[in-house]
């Protein structure tokens, strides 16, 4: 041993054989024990140690033994110094997890110790030396510190419901572990790669040389952090040269500034490339060891658990904005169609209605019958438009209710009377009971006709014997209206859905099957326009009642609207439209099936405790069902068998283990997406790095509190709930659109049909007989038909082309190019054209669908090349980056490029419909097929030189 084979003669304390007994058998007693001991003797304080002590002293070993205590432990007098000379004075001191420094290793380096100072008599009975026996805690110490950050991250930044939010309050909660981390900045990567914004930071103030606000990440120089390497690799890097890369950095909290820091990624699962970046410095007074280096690790973890919470809440946000976009657009759309479908409409009625006033020569019965049936269909499709337009309007929020004190049982007996006669001719009995109401009520009279003729006509439609009651009550401090009717009923599972625009009550009997599904979703709106509700009792089989609830006054009522002219009339319809419609459902019948609803949010619970899982299953079953099995293994068969929306599974269990169900979960395709939280006993850094690494949504160490569990397991069943919700609306966005042009197939069509007939049959049987002005009107009104059936034959195709399901194989382009054309010139033989057509143009894709996109835009270069005395349409291809681009050009009327953004909007026309006919669908079909096909299209042009159309077909070509 050291101690042994050192010259000690050469110290204060002499030859060990001239040593007092008394410190003999102290240094023996030392010697024989493995626990860390340190002796000081002598008026000098001279140390002697044993091999469990040597490792304390660091690099100071082994020239400390026989050094003046005081002075090998000068950095640490400021915390040992009291102690030690107390101890001098003969009493004992004890001090537990001091944090001092020591300078052992060349530098200060923070560290806690567990010690005492004990006085050791002489043979004189003075105190001759001090017995100090010395544990360090430092591991201990600094691994609570850490895990305290980690857990205050966890806690604060797994609020954050964005991605610049989730940075931004870790670096707020780090703000406080300065001793681990002298700075921290945070910097959040754009979705292309291109460059890293400074979202957050602490230690360093944001825009100085170490830490620029805008990293470029394609600049061939990176200064002053390798973000690029890191993006590209997913690595983290070590930067240890700091003071030459960037000089001494002005941060705390010690003097010496940091010489270390780390680049860590911050990916998280699903992503390709990194979200954000952190630069970590490393303490001055620490070494960079491997505990040291997995609690980075374990922080990158926590800011990237952090961050893709607030991303996914970031994501649904967008996601829900886009369908607030949709929705909007969707409703431009329909009242763009509404508007469209009125001016043809127009056309056709007034002639209509011009020739059955007609005095001068009255028409034969026979001729008013026909005309009349033509003006009856016109006016029901009129009705349908406007409920089309009156539902947009109202959903943009460009309607305003007049609210007018109105005799409210007066205004309703006679708009119920109005429908007697067609439930008289049904069979029905029509009981109206309105006794006078003490107090005029503040409506809008055209809103309020709506409301009562919809849930009349509702009621009349779905009542098959029995009768139609419309009673209206006081009650107090409002009127309640009440539509009942002894018809089929609702079922329970679809009362939630009724009022929805579209929704359709499956199963329900009902007189027919016309009607755009938008009635009652605008009873619920114009009602709320009255600030007034609308409720349904139904029981199956039995009957429903519809209540309409409106209070008394006018205070809760806009007071700018009180009184203020109308703006729904131009879109009101007659009564006798609703009662037109009404008498022609009386033969028809319709049944279908129905749906039912579903049960709580459902958690998967693994693990092995029996006392754990009742717990768990105690704290989450107020909340949520929750199915505990012992092992993974179970788990694994239970999450077959009935798909969980959450799996909350412990780490350490027997057979199959935490990541070993993780593993198989995420292989099956049914449980691949369902949120997994690993529970852990166990101790460490490195099982929490693992278990997210391997692709669990998030990790709680044992033991946790009840709120942070129940937080935990709500959020993540927020997110996989919105992404659910999410699919549900655009499966019910693609449902409505479908209802809708089933809508204008069924219910638009058919009243044109019969004016079309109409009008044909007056030509045939009367054209030598009517006058010059009689076949002008039918001119129109046929040339109004002829429109009208092109523009919904063009949202037919439009619709169908969404629906259609798409299938590629290989497709002869030239061949189908030459085909429509050949079409085209057998329709117009007169067309001087010019058509140069590339050879072997071929293509993966929907022959269908592509033989739609071609013939649209052949007929589109055909119609505007017609004043063209050489008119000339080339077909050909060229190669790009994104594969084959395929051109369709003609020198014809061409269009200014400052509209070629609406070029391939539904009803966009960029010239008067006068020079050139259309219904403005066309180019939007061929969009729709493009967009079908994962390609792109776009236009370029220019007035009276022509016009160009690319287009590619995805990635297959």
């Amino acid at each position: 041993m050291l101690v042994r084979s050192m010259d000690w003669a050469k110290t204060p304390l002499g030859d060990i054989s001239r040593w007092p007994q008394s410190l003999r058998t102290t240094v023996s007693l030392c010697l024989a024990s493995n626990f860390p001991i340190s002796l000081a003797w002598g008026p000098k304080h001279i140390q002697i140690y044993n091999d469990g002590y040597w490792p304390i002293c660091g690099a100071k070993h082994p020239h400390s033994v026989g050094q003046d205590f005081s002075e090998c432990w000068a950095s640490a007098w400021p915390v040992i110094g009291e102690a030690f000379e107390r101890a001098l004075g003969g009493q004992t001191s004890y001090l537990e997890n001091q944090r001092m420094f020591l300078d052992r290793n060349g530098y200060l380096e923070e560290t806690f110790f567990t010690f005492s100072f004990s006085p050791i008599q002489d043979e004189t009975g003075k105190v001759g030396g001090l017995f100090h026996p010395v544990t360090e805690t430092t591991s201990k110490m600094l691994a609570e510190r850490r895990t305290r950050a980690l857990r205050d991250l966890a806690a604060r930044a797994g609020k954050a419901r964005s991605l610049d939010e989730a940075f931004t309050l870790a670096a707020q909660s780090l703000s406080e572990s300065e001793l681990d981390l002298p700075f921290f900045l945070c910097y959040a990567v754009d979705d292309q790669g291109r460059e890293a914004r400074l979202i957050a930071g602490t230690g360093l103030a944001a825009g100085t040389g170490a830490s620029p606000r805008l990293v470029d990440l394609a600049a061939p120089q990176e200064v002053p952090w390798p973000l690029t390497e890191v993006v590209r690799s997913h690595q983290a890097r070590q930067i240890d040269d700091l003071n030459v890369r960037l000089g001494p950095l002005p941060c705390g909290p010690y003097p010496e500034p940091p010489k270390t820091a780390l680049v860590l990624p911050i990916a998280a699962p699903g992503h390709e490339r990194p979200l954000g970046i952190i630069v970590a410095g490393v303490s001055s007074r620490l070494p960079l060891n491997d505990t040291y280096r997995a609690f980075y690790d374990l922080l990158a973890a926590g800011v990237t658990s952090a961050v893709a919470i607030g991303r996914a809440y970031e994501d649904e946000r967008k996601r829900a904005e886009a369908l607030a976009e949709i929705d909007r657009a969707k409703t431009a759309f329909f009242s763009n169609v509404s508007h469209e479908f009125r001016t043809p409409l127009t056309l056709i009625l007034g002639p209509l209605e011009d020739e059955l006033a007609e005095h001068e020569n009255p028409l034969t019965p026979s001729r008013r019958e026909r005309l009349d049936a033509a003006h009856r269909n016109a006016l029901r499709l009129l009705k349908l438009v406007n409920s089309l337009l009156d539902f947009s309007r109202i959903e943009a929020g460009r309607v305003q209710a007049s609210f007018e004190p109105t005799d409210l049982a007066a205004y309703t007996v006679e708009l119920a009377g109005v429908f007697r006669s067609a439930i008289d001719k049904a069979g029905l009995a029509l009981v109206v009971d309105c006794p006078a109401m003490p107090e005029p009520l503040y409506i809008d009279r055209e809103m309020w006709e709506k409301i009562v003729l919809n849930l009349i006509s509702n009621a009349f439609k779905h009542t098959f014997e029995g009768s139609i009651t419309v009673r209206l009550r006081w009650c107090g401090d409002r009127a309640e209206l009440e539509v009942a009717d002894t018809g089929v009923g609702i079922p329970e599972s679809e009362r939630a859905r009724l009022f929805e625009r579209f929704h359709r009550v499956k199963g329900a009997r009902s007189r027919t099957h016309e009607g755009t599904g938008i009635g009652l979703a605008l009873i619920k709106e114009l009602v709320g326009l009255h600030r007034g509700t609308v409720r349904v009792e139904s029981r199956e089989g039995t009957g429903s009642t519809f209540i309409v609830v409106l209070k008394s006054g006018s205070a809760h009522l806009p007071q700018g609207q009180i009184g203020k002219e109308r703006t729904l009339s131009s879109s009101a319809t007659r009564a006798v439209a609703y009662v037109e419609e009404a008498l022609h459902w009386l033969p028809e019948t319709l049944t279908t099936a129905a749906d039912a609803g579903g049960p709580r949010s459902r958690i998967l619970l693994a693990d092995d405790n029996a006392d754990m899982r009742k717990y768990v299953q105690r704290l989450l079953g107020d909340r949520y069902a929750v199915c505990a099995v012992p092992d993974g293994a179970a788990a694994l068969i239970a999450a077959r068998e009935e798909t969980p929306d959450l799996v909350l599974s412990d780490v350490m269990m027997p057979g199959l283990d935490g990541f070993g169900l993780l593993q198989e979960l995420r292989k099956d395709e049914r449980t691949r997406t369902v949120p997994v939280i690993l529970l852990s006993a166990r101790a460490g850094e490195e099982a929490t790095v693992e278990g997210l690494g391997a692709g669990a949504d998030d990790y709680v160490v044992k033991p946790f509190s009840a709120r942070e569990l129940l937080a935990r397991v709500r959020t993540h069943l927020q997110i996989a709930q919105m992404r659910r919700a999410w699919a549900k609306e655009l499966e019910r966005a693609n449902k409505e659109l479908e209802a809708f042009s089933y809508s204008v197939s069924h219910d638009l069509r058919a009243p044109l049909r019969w004016i079309d007939g109409f009008s044909q049959g007056l030509v045939e049987e009367c054209g030598d007989t009517l006058g010059a002005g009689a076949q002008d009107k039918l001119g129109r009104i046929r040339a109004g038909v002829q429109h009208m059936n092109a523009l919904i034959e063009g949202l037919l195709k439009l619709s169908r082309i969404t629906r259609t399901e798409l299938t590629r194989q290989r497709v002869d382009l030239s061949g189908m190019v030459r085909e429509v054309a050949s079409e085209l010139r057998r329709r117009d033989t007169e067309r001087n054209l010019s058509l140069l057509i590339q050879d072997g143009l071929v293509a993966q894709g929907d022959p269908l669908l592509l033989r739609i996109a071609l013939e649209n835009l052949l007929q589109n270069a055909w119609k505007f090349t017609r004043k063209k005395t050489e008119a000339k349409i080339e077909f050909n291809t060229t190669r790009a980056d994104e594969g084959a681009v395929y051109c369709l050009r003609d020198n014809g009327a061409g269009f200014d490029m400052a509209y070629v953004d609406k070029l391939f909007s539904p009803f966009r026309r960029l010239h008067a419909a006068t020079d050139f006919e259309g219904t403005g669908i066309g180019l939007a079909t061929v969009a729709r097929v493009i967009q079908r096909h994962g390609g792109r299209i776009w236009a370029e042009g220019k007035e009276n030189q022509g016009a160009a159309f690319y287009f590619t077909l995805g990635s297959n070509n």
